[in-house]
């Protein structure tokens, strides 16, 4: 079974929880204001793709492929993107709700993360080197076994990262979020 090839196209106000979605090649694509909540993407594959003010929210996303992707202003609550092709994976989240996502074992040092809330996200053995958290709500997200070696935090809030169980060599964080750094000591920093 072949898969369709669409390549420049618009689709906006689309509710593919409602209406087929098209399981194909995307090329160069934008997609606004659709809904893809509990939608089946599996074996899609996207690639210079946009998606702007829409609904991915437990979307299954099983062998999809995501190259050079951009989200903005986006739901994507609870997305399992390990689940993901691996290969060439890039994208770039800003404005974007990703709580209680997965980015188990991902390679994101080519992603971006910009205002954006990671609530309960796992980042568990994510190789996130040199990644920029721009002004990202980390609250409850989980890091273990995480490469975090020159990742910038500074701006970003409410996240506990454990060095002795992640990689966080030159790692950047502001004084206001160190205790960040030492919750599991469980003392008090005033």
């Amino acid at each position: 079974m072949s898969k369709e090839y669409i390549e420049d196209k618009t689709f906006e106000k689309i509710d593919f929880s409602k209406e087929e979605f098209i399981i194909g090649d995307y090329d160069n694509c934008t997609f606004i204001d659709c809904i893809f909540l509990n939608t089946d993407l599996s074996n899609s594959n996207f690639s210079d793709c946009e998606f702007n003010k829409f609904n991915l929210s437990m979307a299954k996303i099983r062998k999809i492929s995501l190259k050079e992707i951009k989200f903005k202003n986006c739901k994507l609550l609870g997305l399992q993107f390990q689940t993901c092709n691996e290969f060439l994976f890039s994208v770039n989240f800003e404005n974007c709700i990703l709580d209680l996502a997965s980015f188990y074992k991902l390679n994101l040092k080519i992603s971006k993360f910009k205002d954006c809330s990671l609530k309960e996200v796992d980042f568990t053995e994510c190789n996130l080197t040199g990644l920029v958290f721009d002004n990202c709500n980390f609250n409850k997200a989980k890091f273990e076994k995480t490469i975090l070696e020159k990742a910038d935090f500074r701006t970003s809030y409410d996240y506990s990262i454990d060095p002795e169980i992640n990689k966080i060599k030159k790692a950047k964080f502001s004084l206001s979020g160190i205790s960040g750094l030492l919750d599991k000591y469980d003392i008090q920093i005033e």
